[in-house]
């Protein structure tokens, strides 16, 4: 299941967090929300967001 989270704090800093996607779908899939919230502060990459990058490589080197 793909899930987007959106978290806002009491003192109105909010937070975005995917779960479910693999690469950077999850970019893809929360770039509406990113530009409707504003700039950007920090972001912290899952080991979903690397596991499926790795994945690709060793495929494109496979083929």
């Amino acid at each position: 299941m793909k899930i987007i989270e959106i978290t806002v704090s009491p003192t109105g800093q909010t937070s975005v967090q995917t779960k479910g996607f693999t690469g950077s779908e999850c970019r893809e899939a929360s770039k509406f929300l990113e530009e409707a919230l504003g700039h950007r502060v920090n972001e912290t990459l899952t080991a979903e967001f690397h596991q499926a990058a790795n994945q690709q490589v060793v495929q494109q080197q496979s083929a």
